[in-house]
C-alpha cells in the first residue's frame, strides 16, 4: 500500500522524515518528493500523479502556504489536497500545534501566502479531524497511530473476511542462535530476572548501538528453561541492519511502532480479531489474553520508539500476568521495574574469540598478526558490530582492503548507506538538543574523562544545565559516565562522528575552550611560579584538551605557551607531553624563521631526552640548538655546548663532558657570573667530577653553584645542587652528613614540587638511614615514595630505588 505524504519543504524537512520512518516503519510505501528524481514532467504534474497512485494521503501543514506554480492561484501543497479528497483517498491531516511548538521567523509566511494558508487550513479543519503536532517524534508517533486506525478499519468486519487467517501459534520466534561469546555475568543477571521468584517483569539491556544487545536478548532468552515459558516471542522494531556490504531495510519483519508490536505480540498469541479493535483497547485484551500463557517476549531496539509509546510499552509490561517475563534491548535507559543490564564493550579476550571466529570466513583477516588484531580491538573500542563490518570489509568481494589498518581508514570515507558510524549514531542527531550537542561538541577534545566543571566552561552552560544534557546523553548509553565522581567520555568513533557531522560546534567550542586555557596557562604556569603549578596540576586534563587548538594558533602565541608550561611539566614529570610540545614547537620556528625560538625548543627537547638516558638523542639536539643559535651573541650558544657535555657525561666521556663544561662556563661568565646559566654549568660541571671520582672538585664546584642560588633565590637550584651535595656524601660513605643534606634539599625540593628531585632526595634520606641501620621505618616510608614517583616518571634511576627498597624490606625482615 502506498502513503503519499504531503507538505511544504524546507521548514519541514525532519518532520517529513519523521513521518516517512512511520510509513515506512509499517510496511507501507511512502510516496514522497524526495525520492522522484529527473522526470519530464511539470512539478505539478508530478506531484499529482502520485497522489493518483497512492491509497493513503497525509498532510503535514505548519506556517508556509509554499510554491504557487504560475497559472495558479493555489499552492503546490494545496493542489494536492485537493486532488486526493477529489479522487476520494483516505485523508489523514496533521497541524502544528502553535501554541505549545515555537517556530523560526523565517519559516512564517507573509502575506498574501499568509491568509491564503489560513483559509486552506480552515477548510481542512472543516471536512477532517486533524491532529496537533509538536516535534518530529511526535508527529512521528501521530502519523502511526493514524494508521494504525486505518488498518483496523479495514480489515473487514468478521474472521470469515480474511483471506489468510492466523495460524495457531506453537513453539517459539526466537531467531536461531548465532556465534556469541562471554557476557556471563549479563547472562547470570537475565537469568535471576527470568526466574519465578524474581519480583521484576524481566530484563532492559541497555547500551550503545552496535554493542550486542539483540544478540545477548537472543541467547539469553534461548537459555531460559523451558520448564518456565511455553512461548518465547521475538518482536523487534529495528528497520534496518548493517552488513558489511551496507544498510539493509528489515522491511518484512521490523514492528517499528508500539501499536505495531502489539498487534505482532497479538498474532503470535493467536488473537486474530485484536487488530479491529481501537488502538486504546488493544493492551488491556492482550494482557489478559496473556493471563495463563507463561510467554517470555523479547521487545528489541525499542530507541526506535517515540518516547511517548515506550513509556507506554513499559506500562504494559509492568502489568504482565504471573508466569510471562519480557526481555527488552533499548540505547535509552528508562527507570523501569526490570533488572537493567548495562552492556559495555568486549572485554580484549572476548574480542579475539568474535575475531579467531570471523578469521575462519575471511582469509585476509585470518592472516593478520595479534598485534594487528589488537589494533582492531583499540580502533573498535571492542564494539562487536564494527569489529564484524571492518572484518567483512575485508572479506568483502571486490573489496580493495587488505588490511586491518585499510578498512579502518575506510570507516573515515564510507559512502552513504554503507557507514557504520552512521548507522550507530545517526539517529542521535535528530533528538539531541542544543545544550546536548554543545556538551557533545565538548566531549570531542577529550580523550580520557572529563570533569563537568570543565564541559560547563567550555560550553558556556550553567553546570546544573551542562550536567541534565550528560545524564540525559548517558540514559541514551552514548558516554561512559560516572555519576558519582561526575566524568564522561565520549568513545573514539562516536567521538569522530560528532566532529564531522557537528564541525561547527566543535570549532565553535574549540576557540573557547583555548581562549580560556591560554588564559589559565597565562596566569598559573612560568618559570617560578611554583604555587601556581598546583592549578595547573588540577586541571591539566582541561589544558591538555586544549593544546591541539593552542597549536593551530600562530607561532609567537604557540611559543608563549610552551615557554608558560616548560616547567610544570618538567617538574610533575610530564615528559611525553613535554617532548611532544617542544618537538613540535620547534618544527614550527623552524617554519616561521624564528631561529631563537627553534634554538630554545632543541635546546629542551635534549634535556628530556638527557632525563631520560638517550645520549645520542642529547647530542643531536645539542648540535641542532648551536646551529640555530650559531649567529646569536646571547648565553644561548653556552646553554648548546653545556647540552653536548651533558650529552657526552651520558656516554661516560668525562674528559670530553668536562671540556665542554670548561667551555660553557667561559662564555657564561662573559655574560653574568652570578647568573642561574652560571650556577647551572657548574653543577653540570661537578656531576662529571663525581662520576669520575673526582670528589674534591666536585664538592668545590657544587658549593660555589650553591652559593650563587642563594644569592640569587633560585629555590630549584638550592634543592637541585644541595641533593647533589647529599649524594655526594653518600659516594663518601658519610652517611650521617648524606641524611642531614638530604632533608634539607627534600624541604626545598616539596616546596618547588618538582618530583624528579622529590624523588632523589626521598632515595638519599632512605639510603642514608639503612647504612646507619636507624629508623628503618622512615627509610621504608621514602623508599616507597621514590620508587612511586620514579615509576610514573619512567626514570632511568627506578631500578636503583628498588634496590634499596628491597635491601630495606629485607633488613626489616631480619633476614
Amino acid at each position: 500500500m502506498k502513503v503519499f505524504i504531503s507538505s511544504t519543504w524546507m521548514d519541514l524537512i525532519d518532520y517529513r522524515a519523521a513521518a516517512i520512518r512511520a510509513v515506512e516503519g509499517t510496511n507501507y510505501q511512502a510516496g514522497k518528493m524526495e525520492v522522484f528524481g529527473a522526470r519530464p514532467d511539470e512539478p505539478t504534474v508530478a506531484c499529482l500523479k502520485e497522489v493518483e497512485e497512492c491509497e493513503i494521503f497525509i498532510g503535514i501543514y505548519a506556517l508556509r502556504y509554499g510554491f504557487v506554480p504560475d497559472g495558479s492561484d493555489s499552492s503546490i501543497t494545496e493542489l494536492e489536497y485537493v486532488h486526493a479528497k477529489k479522487l476520494g483517498k483516505e485523508i489523514y491531516c496533521f497541524l502544528l500545534d502553535e501554541e505549545n511548538q515555537g517556530w523560526l521567523t523565517k519559516w512564517i509566511e507573509d502575506e498574501p501566502g499568509k491568509s491564503k494558508l489560513k483559509d486552506f487550513k480552515k477548510g481542512v479543519q472543516k471536512l477532517h479531524v486533524c491532529d496537533y503536532f509538536t516535534t518530529p517524534d511526535d508527529l512521528r508517533a501521530k502519523v502511526a497511530n493514524a494508521l494504525s486506525h486505518f488498518v483496523a478499519n479495514h480489515n473487514g468486519s468478521s474472521a470469515s473476511d480474511q483471506t489468510c487467517p492466523f495460524p495457531k501459534p506453537t513453539g517459539n520466534s526466537l531467531p536461531r542462535e548465532g556465534f556469541f561469546v562471554g557476557r556471563e555475568a549479563e547472562r547470570k543477571t537475565i537469568a535471576a530476572a527470568l526466574s519465578p521468584e524474581s519480583r521484576t517483569w524481566g530484563a532492559l539491556i541497555d547500551g550503545p548501538g552496535g554493542i550486542g544487545k539483540t544478540a545477548l536478548a537472543i541467547k539469553a532468552a534461548h537459555e531460559a528453561p523451558e520448564g518456565l515459558f511455553e512461548r518465547k516471542i521475538f518482536i523487534s522494531a529495528k528497520v534496518r541492519e548493517l552488513t558489511s556490504d551496507g544498510e539493509k531495510p528489515l522491511t518484512d519483519f521490523t514492528r517499528p511502532t508500539w501499536i505495531a508490536m502489539l498487534d505482532e505480540l497479538g498474532r503470535e498469541l493467536g488473537e486474530e480479531n485484536l487488530e479491529r479493535l481501537a488502538p486504546d483497547e488493544r493492551p488491556n485484551v492482550l494482557r489478559l489474553a496473556l493471563a495463563g500463557k507463561r510467554a517470555l517476549i523479547v521487545f528489541d531496539n525499542l530507541e526506535t520508539l517515540p518516547e511517548e509509546e515506550r513509556t507506554r510499552l513499559f506500562q504494559f509490561l509492568s502489568r504482565l500476568p504471573d508466569g510471562n517475563k519480557a526481555i527488552v534491548t533499548s540505547r535509552r535507559r528508562t527507570d523501569v521495574d526490570a533488572r537493567i543490564v548495562r552492556l559495555d564493550r568486549l572485554s580484549r579476550d572476548e574480542a579475539m574469540e568474535l575475531i579467531a571466529e570471523l578469521a575462519k570466513k575471511y582469509p585476509r583477516l585470518e592472516r593478520t598478526s595479534e598485534k594487528k588484531r589488537d589494533d582492531l580491538y583499540s580502533m573498535t573500542h571492542g564494539n562487536p558490530l564494527l569489529i564484524r563490518w571492518i572484518a567483512g570489509q575485508l572479506g568483502r568481494e571486490g573489496s580493495q582492503y587488505r588490511t586491518i589498518a585499510d578498512a579502518c581508514a575506510f570507516i573515515e570515507k564510507a559512502p552513504k548507506g554503507n557507514d557504520p558510524l552512521e548507522y550507530i549514531f545517526g539517529d542521535l542527531l535528530e533528538s539531541v538538543t542544543e545544550n546536548e550537542t554543545l556538551v557533545l561538541a565538548a566531549l570531542t577534545y577529550f580523550t580520557t574523562p572529563a570533569k563537568l566543571k570543565w564541559l560547563a566552561q567550555m560550553t558556556a552552560l550553567p553546570e546544573r544545565a551542562a550536567e541534565t544534557a550528560l545524564e540525559d546523553l548517558t540514559n541514551r548509553a552514548i558516554l561512559i559516565s560516572d555519576l558519582e565522581s561526575q566524568t564522561y567520555y565520549l568513545p573514539p568513533l562516536a567521538s569522530k562522528f560528532i566532529k564531522t557531522r557537528r564541525s561547527e560546534a566543535v570549532s565553535q567550542i574549540g576557540d573557547e575552550m583555548a581562549s580560556r586555557v591560554y588564559a589559565l596557562v597565562m596566569q598559573y604556569g612560568g618559570d617560578t611560579n611554583y604555587e601556581g603549578f598546583s592549578t595547573l596540576d588540577a586541571e591539566w586534563g582541561f589544558i591538555s584538551a586544549a593544546l591541539p587548538s593552542l597549536l593551530a594558533s600562530d607561532n609567537d602565541r604557540l611559543q608563549t605557551v610552551c615557554d608558560q608550561l616548560d616547567q610544570f611539566l618538567d617538574f610533575t614529570g610530564r615528559w611525553d607531553e613535554l617532548l611532544w610540545l617542544q618537538e613540535y614547537a620547534e618544527v614550527r620556528a623552524v617554519d616561521a624563521n624564528d631561529k631563537e625560538n627553534a634554538g630554545l625548543q632543541a635546546f629542551r627537547v635534549g634535556w628530556v631526552y638527557y632525563i631520560r638516558n638517550q645520549p645520542t638523542e642529547v647530542l643531536a639536539c645539542a648540535s641542532r640548538s648551536f646551529e640555530y643559535w650559531q649567529q646569536n651573541s646571547s648565553p644561548n650558544k653556552a646553554k648548546a655546548i653545556r647540552l653536548r657535555g651533558l650529552g657526552f657525561k651520558l656516554k661516560k666521556n668525562y674528559r670530553a663532558a668536562i671540556a665542554a663544561y670548561h667551555e660553557a662556563l667561559e662564555l657564561f661568565r662573559l655574560y653574568a657570573p652570578e647568573s642561574e646559566n652560571y650556577s647551572i654549568a657548574l653543577n653540570s660541571l661537578a656531576e662529571a667530577e663525581r662520576e669520575n671520582d673526582d670528589y674534591s672538585a666536585a664538592e668545590r664546584h657544587y658549593l660555589e653553584a650553591l652559593c650563587i642560588a642563594k644569592k640569587i633565590k633560585d629555590d630549584e637550584g638550592v634543592a637541585t645542587y644541595t641533593g647533589n651535595l647529599a649524594e655526594l656524601a653518600l659516594d663518601r660513605k658519610q652517611w650521617a652528613e648524606a641524611e642531614r643534606l638530604a632533608h634539607e634539599a627534600f624541604t626545598v625540593a616539596e616546596k618547588v614540587g618538582r618530583q624528579k628531585l622529590i624523588a632523589r632526595d626521598s632515595h638519599s634520606i632512605a639510603k642514608a638511614l639503612l647504612k646507619q641501620k636507624q629508623n628503618l621505618e622512615e627509610a621504608l616510608s621514602f623508599a616507597r615514595r621514590a620508587v612511586e614517583i620514579l615509576t610514573r616518571l619512567r626514570h632511568s634511576d627506578l631500578p636503583e630505588a628498588q634496590q634499596t627498597l628491597a635491601e630495606i624490606e629485607k633488613a626489616m625482615s631480619g633476614e
